[in-house]
């Protein structure tokens, strides 16, 4: 049975940078000498695709190593379930995250790479005020805690104004290993959306670019945001954000197409009663001369008149001869009622075309809402203007339909804020009987009720009796946008919950001597979990770390030793994992124990491999250890782990 510590690969995030090495391994072994990478033979490996110019084109900025290494740092964290605060925790397969998203996106590496179709992002402007974000090597955790008033000393962060000489780079080293630990989570077919303005879009784009590569952009889209114009404005009045979106593979993705409006169709009608049914026509030239396609230049003959026209010399027809014929014999040409047309038309039939549209890159307020939209829906929700940007709902299901996001795929917002992401899945669920799942991250940033610009909020925390801080406000906006739904769609039957957890240390405890009370610190590190965490704490951190989803099914049940003491046994996914975390097995329990774990894992049949798991400092001596080791492998679970 191998012991488990703080250090084992097994009990940490994902390891990219380890990962990366064993792609480059598996790729070019030749690369490689006595576990070093030969560079130069890699550069011949990879003939002349190996840059060495000083001087390159790119992004470069104070920092963007450090950034990049950030993001290849595996967390030392973990993520605490809340079932307390959470809705239809049993059944449901939407998440609440709180904490700071550059760990949690660590931690969910392992279990959601590659699995998400859609991420949207409203991350903070670049607006000159206090970053919140302060990332760090050593210590992130303990950092995050002091940042968010979570632990005794409060650290704030400088301001980034445009004096410091640092004003684009501190953006930059926050969004840059956010993005690249997001690209990861996508998957193959998905699309990542980042809700911007001017003062960053450019240099977004280049970090984007170099990160989802350039084959990958799809488009900018540009917002408008409002209507009303500021007429004290110094220069321009300005309307608008944007939405950069980048795919994973663009060659594997394709847009969802839009719904046609009323106006849209309008135009479709059947005046001459074609079985085909409803039609418009359209155009039957091309802005091309004689000259240039002589072979689209030919005579028609009109039916009613008998009558031959041609097109203008600086036109031609949309098709070759033969494909007019075609289009003769279907009775595709619309000469009129009667004829009158001087030229013919094509009819366009509903039913080909079907009742989608390609998206566009400008999206109007009229069709995804505007600032006063989204302000309306939160006091709908709230009766108070809770947030300060929220994005509008359909915006949000803008976003869902155009990433072409199944009805079982799953959606991540990183920068929750105002929860509008978690609502518009809830909506388009209910709009087609969907499955779709979300996960939402958001930092728990304090409010202060004596900050003129934090004081409804933080007095709406307090009258919930809550935290004043913006997670706690992110969770209320899902919980009530959940129930307008059930008052206003009550025959919906789908997932309207979400599972809360939260951001915290590894449950598996770091040796840290102190040299004052040494005897104490060896007898307290017999343990390696900590003392003031639950079973339910260190099943999902285990579910974490051994890749599984953290809404996975786990079953329990309660195994009666032989010195008459009860040990809980809990199966997660089907029996992929079986973990027994009792804090005292007694010798005489440990065969009754082994033998129960067998009979269940034969039970369930789960179909791969199955992990075992126990408390190490719950046996009395290795020898207790070593036969339930035995009895374990005897029938057939050969990975017996211990915390």
């Amino acid at each position: 049975m191998k012991a488990l510590s703080a250090h084992d690969p097994e009990t940490k995030s994902s390891d990219i940078v380890s990962e990366n090495i064993e792609h480059l391994k598996s790729l070019f072994p030749e690369a490689w000498n006595e576990g070093k990478v030969d560079f130069e033979v890699l550069k011949q490996l990879l003939g002349g695709l190996i840059d060495e110019r000083e001087e390159k084109y790119g992004l470069n900025w104070h920092g963007k190593r450090r950034s990049r290494q950030l993001a290849l740092t595996p967390s030392t964290g973990t993520l605490r379930p809340c079932p307390e605060e959470s809705v239809e925790w049993d059944t449901t397969k939407n998440l609440m995250i709180e904490g700071d998203n550059l760990e949690v996106l660590k931690l969910l590496q392992k279990s959601y790479a590659g699995k998400v179709k859609l991420i949207y992002i409203d991350p903070p402007y670049n607006t000159g005020k206090d970053f919140v974000y302060s990332d760090s090597f050593q210590d992130s955790i303990r950092s995050y805690l002091e940042l968010t008033g979570q632990s005794e000393e409060r650290r704030r962060v400088s301001s980034n104004t445009e004096s410091s000489g640092r004003f684009h780079t501190d953006w930059l080293n926050m969004m840059y290993p956010r993005l690249k630990l997001a690209r990861t989570l996508l998957c193959e077919d998905g699309v990542i959306f980042v809700s911007i303005d001017d003062t960053e879009i450019a240099h977004l784009r280049e970090a984007c670019t170099e990160i989802f590569g350039e084959e990958n952009f799809v488009c900018n889209i540009i917002w408008q945001k409002k209507y009303a114009k500021q007429n004290d404005s110094k220069t321009l009045s300005i309307s608008h954000d944007y939405l950069l979106l980048y795919a994973k593979r663009l060659d594997a993705w394709s847009p969802g197409e839009l719904q046609r409006d009323e106006d849209q169709l309008r135009g479709y009608k059947n005046v001459d009663n074609d079985p085909r049914g409803r039609w418009q026509s359209v155009v039957y030239t091309c802005n091309k001369s004689r000259a240039e396609r002589p072979n689209l230049y030919y005579t028609i003959t009109n039916p009613f008149t008998g009558k031959d026209v041609s097109p203008e010399e600086s036109r031609v027809w949309a098709y070759e001869k033969s494909r007019t014929v075609t289009n003769i014999e279907e009775g595709r040409l619309w000469w009129g009622v009667h004829g009158e047309l001087e030229k013919p038309r094509l009819k366009s039939f509903l039913s080909e075309v079907g009742l989608g549209i390609v998206p566009d890159t400008l999206w109007m307020r009229h069709d995804v809402g505007d600032t006063q939209d989204s302000a309306r829906e939160v006091a709908a929700l709230f009766g108070a203007p809770v947030f300060d940007t929220p994005k509008p709902l359909r915006l949000m299901q803008r976003c869902i339909e155009v990433a072409n996001v199944g009805a079982s795929d799953l959606v991540l917002d990183f920068f929750a804020g105002s929860g509008t992401m978690a609502q518009a899945v809830y909506a388009e669920n209910a709009n087609d009987q969907g499955a779709r799942r979300f996960i939402m991250v958001q930092l728990p940033q304090p409010l202060d009720v004596n900050n003129r610009d934090q004081e409804v909020a933080a007095t709406f925390c307090n009258k919930l009796n809550v935290p004043a801080n913006i997670a706690e406000l992110t969770k209320e906006r899902i919980r009530r946008a959940a129930k307008a739904i059930k008052d206003t769609k009550p025959a919906f039957s789908g997932d309207l919950g979400f599972r809360v957890f939260k951001l915290d240390s590894s449950n598996i405890r770091e040796w840290e001597p102190d040299r004052e009370n040494f005897a104490e610190t060896l007898e307290a590190s017999v343990d390696h979990l900590k003392t003031d965490r639950t079973e339910q704490d260190i099943l999902f951190e285990l579910l974490l770390k051994l890749g599984l989803d953290l809404c996975v099914p786990i079953e329990a049940k309660t195994v009666d030793g032989a010195a008459k003491q009860a040990h809980v046994v809990h199966s997660i996914g089907g029996g992929s994992l079986l973990v027994c975390l009792s804090r005292a097995v007694p010798p005489a329990d440990v065969e009754p124990l082994a033998l129960s774990i067998v009979a269940w894992h034969q039970e369930l049949k789960p179909a791969g491999k199955t992990i075992v798991v126990v408390r190490d400092s719950a046996f009395a001596d290795d020898v207790a250890k070593t036969n339930l080791t035995a009895i374990l492998q005897q029938n057939g679970l050969d990975t017996v782990r211990s915390l």
